[in-house]
């Protein structure tokens, strides 16, 4: 196997040829110079949700989730020795039984893992892949345009080969401490024995989208006289319960081979647009290990997953907000939103014409985080949002490439945990839409990520686009889980967020409050969203408040009070005094807990 090191700020980075066969190489860059700490600034208010995320107190281990039931179940397993990789585990297999819109035994996922020991950060890669069946027309109809998008969600084609549970696999097998088979058994307790059904669950399962009419959906859902489930109402999934046995005992070959690879692949063909994939496929899936991708950024290291991951243009934003003064400015300040705001249109319109599978495409990665090249980009950042919204620049190393039209709804999740050794995973997981594709196998519902491609493969001219659909092919993503260490190599913080292609906009705000406005990681993750994106600005226009919102639309920033899936964001913040300080976003069930 190929190592290859490099040294930033302080810190080794060592790069090994992933487990596929394919080695990502991230370059590196000198360090940006220490800028002092920025003074604290207020929030515009934010009401909570009923269930206070935990901040502050003398702890030493924690973990942040969606979910209550999953966090606790993460704190057991580091209760008893246990390290991140292996409460990673516990609280994916609680996950997507407890908050199935969003997280699943067949969904997939990108991780961000910081070892304490060695001080690597490293990348794993459990995005779902395209069938070898796969074609890149495989979303149009028959009158070739694309398919209705919930169509399409709906059928068997939408369904891509699980990689979430493979990348916890890899994960925990490095760097876990327990047994494989002991961390599952809260997850198959529950499931076994019942558990109450959350509010925003219960929403999920009342909603009108079509998932939720789907007939395994309804089946599930549904108690014995025919009503759907409610709040509070006891769920038992005996047939999880069963598959997650088969897990504990047996790995992920219980997964990827036998009866359950048998029960994907049988539901995946059914119906009116049967998708493709086969036992074959299941059994060569391998999930990808890489070195992170880590830039210096005002005196930090920000690390996130490589492409197709969406970490990229979180990256990309935070270099181009470094030659603004927004570190200066305060949320209240509506220029400091305006600087975001630009920054996220730069981000997004270079993201979406570039970022696809690099095993595929030549995504410019080098050239989207040049300096020469961030610095030309930043000019079009000031105090007024432009009239015009920009398009893709031209990064160095950029190829020809057709525009984008993929459409990204969010069902995700992201959790947080930090052991008692300080090593660190930031976890971005999702089984793509809510409750996915509508099927069910085994107690849980399979995937429809591989509508993350674009439905359209070519433009116009004939040029692909980077997210077209090929076999073997992972799709683009939104999924953002950073990593952020100090000068000296050291832990500082992490976040993360569900919430489709607006995860980037979340995140990249949230590390914006929390390191340069020293807000506490409660109120970074709770302050009011912006997502702009083209000509489009979207937020949450009750929260920011009446006078901001004017004062940001006397400067062109006009937010609509329209927006993606809200935020899921959970953050985690290692204060100077080592505090820890941990925050689950308000606008869902989550919780931060530690000892």
């Amino acid at each position: 196997m190929t190592r290859h090191t490099c040294t930033l700020t302080g810190i080794t980075l060592v790069l090994i040829g992933a487990v596929a066969g394919t080695l990502f190489l991230p370059g590196c860059q000198t360090p940006a110079p220490t800028t002092p700490a920025p003074a604290a600034a207020s929030a515009p208010s934010m009401p909570s949700n009923g269930i206070a995320p935990v901040a502050g107190g003398p702890r030493t281990a924690m973990v942040v989730a969606a979910n209550p039931l999953a966090a606790r179940a993460g704190l057991a397993i580091l209760r008893k020795g246990g390290t991140a990789a292996d409460a990673a585990v516990a609280v994916q297999a609680v996950l997507a039984l407890v908050e199935p819109q969003s997280s699943s035994l067949s969904g997939g996922a990108f991780i961000t893992y910081f070892d304490a020991r060695s001080g690597e950060v490293r990348a794993f890669n459990g995005r779902e892949t395209a069938p070898a069946g796969a074609t890149p027309d495989m979303f149009l109809g028959t009158d070739g345009k694309p398919l209705p998008f919930f169509t399409a969600v709906l059928s068997g084609r939408s369904t891509g080969v699980p990689g979430a549970l493979a990348a916890l696999e890899l994960l925990q097998h490095e760097h876990g401490k327990l047994a494989w088979r002991d961390l599952f058994d809260e997850a198959e307790h529950l499931s076994a024995d019942g558990f109450a059904v959350s509010p925003r669950l219960a929403g999920m399962i009342a909603s009108r989208l079509p998932q939720a009419s789907a007939p395994d959906a309804v089946r599930y859902f549904s108690k014995s006289d025919g009503t759907r489930l409610v709040a509070g109402d006891l769920l038992r999934n005996a047939a999880y319960a069963s598959a997650i046995r088969r897990l504990a005992l047996e790995g992920t070959r219980a997964l990827y081979y036998g009866p359950i690879a048998e029960d994907i692949v049988r539901r995946v063909h059914d119906g009116e647009y049967p998708g493709s994939l086969s036992l074959d496929d299941m059994a060569r899936y391998r999930p990808v290990e890489t070195a992170a991708l880590c830039r210096p950024w005002q005196g930090y290291v920000v690390c996130a997953p490589p492409p197709p991951a969406g970490g990229v243009g979180v990256l990309q934003a935070l270099l181009l907000l470094a030659h603004t003064d927004i570190a200066s400015r305060n949320a209240a300040d509506p220029i400091a939103w305006v600087e975001l705001g630009e920054a996220e249109r730069l981000m997004y319109a270079d993201r979406d014409q570039y970022v696809g599978d690099p095993a595929f495409v030549r995504v410019p990665l080098g050239g989207l985080l040049d300096a020469g090249y961030v610095q030309d980009r930043a000019s079009f950042i000031g105090e007024r949002i432009a009239a015009r919204p920009p398009g893709p620049g031209t990064p160095p190393g950029a190829g020809a490439v057709g525009p984008d039209h993929t459409v990204e709804p969010g069902g995700t999740t992201h959790y947080i945990i930090l052991d008692g050794f300080g090593n660190v995973v930031s976890m971005t997981t999702t089984v793509e839409s809510v409750f996915g594709s509508g099927r069910m196998v085994d107690g849980f519902f399979l995937n429809n990520q591989l509508t993350d491609f674009s439905f359209e493969p070519t433009d116009e001219t004939a040029h692909p686009a980077a997210n077209a659909v090929a076999p073997g092919k992972r799709p683009r993503s939104a999924m953002a889980p950073m990593v952020v260490l100090n000068g000296q190599g050291h832990f500082v913080a992490a976040a993360g967020s569900a919430g489709g292609p607006a995860i980037m906009a979340y995140v990249l705000k949230t590390l914006i409050a929390s390191l340069d406005w020293n807000m506490s990681m409660r109120d970074a993750v709770a302050l009011p969203n912006l997502i702009a994106h083209g000509a489009r600005f979207t937020g949450e226009t009750d929260k920011f408040g009446a006078a901001l919102v004017e004062a940001m639309k006397l400067r062109g920033l006009e937010v609509q009070p329209v927006q993606y899936e809200e935020s899921g964001l959970t953050g985690l913040r290692v204060l100077s005094d080592g505090t820890l300080d941990g925050g689950a976003d308000p606008r869902r069930e989550g919780i931060a807990v530690g000892y």
